[in-house]
């Protein structure tokens, strides 16, 4: 069994209250795990207007196939004009480790 992790830190827009912030990170949280069948969640700078952290994990059998969700999962985010992807760090987790 294999764990992959991904945290992606992104920048907003021109947002100017945590209730915009909402409804940009929402959708693309729930558009994360609807298409890519992951765990997503936004897990850093809550009380930020214009930053967001955004967490992803997934399980899988062979490493190969976390890495490749993980690959789509950062695709994703960097495809919607609204955020910027600052950074993604990543981490892969076998059942030995």
């Amino acid at each position: 069994m294999f764990v992959g992790s991904l945290e992606l830190d992104v920048l907003l827009g021109d947002v100017r209250s945590l209730k915009q912030k909402r409804s940009l990170v929402r959708p693309v949280v729930a558009e994360l795990r609807r298409r890519l069948d992951v765990s997503a969640a936004e897990v850093g700078h809550q009380d930020l207007h214009r930053r967001a952290v955004i967490g992803v994990a997934v399980v899988a059998a062979d490493p190969a196939h976390c890495t490749e969700v993980l690959d789509d999962a950062e695709r994703l985010v960097a495809g919607h004009p609204e955020l910027e992807l600052l950074s993604a760090r990543r981490a892969l987790r076998g059942s030995d480790d």
